[in-house]
């Protein structure tokens, strides 16, 4: 029977792996088993935490406006209240990004709000 020469699929699936793992330490980045192993766990890490950075960033959004409008004497739920009743439903990024960059608009707006 004669000899079959193998692809280079099979090396050239284990050079992407060993590529993807090439800022890893010692063995996790010369080895394709741990390399593997280092890959999908980076992935999935990766895939967890961007849920993670989405709920940490909501907080600091609403961390900042609460602190805004508790200089001007209204409390963050208050203050969604009023934006929820006048029907002025505006994103907490963009409502945080005016709190900390300027703060007599968002005096203004909150003043506005109120009345």
């Amino acid at each position: 029977m004669t000899r079959i020469k193998r692809g280079y699929i099979a090396r050239k699936r284990r050079k992407k792996t060993l590529a993807f793992a090439s800022g890893s330490r010692g063995a996790h980045s010369k080895l394709f088993r741990t390399a593997d192993q280092q890959r999908i766990r980076a992935l999935v890490s990766a895939h967890r935490d961007r849920g993670k950075r989405k709920r940490d960033l909501r907080r600091l959004w609403i961390t900042r406006i609460n602190a805004a409008a508790r200089n001007n004497g209204v409390s963050y739920n208050k203050f969604l209240r009023y934006l929820y009743k006048r029907q002025l439903l505006s994103n907490r990024r963009i409502l945080a990004q005016i709190a900390v960059l300027d703060k007599n608009c968002f005096s203004t707006i909150l003043n506005k709000i109120i009345e």
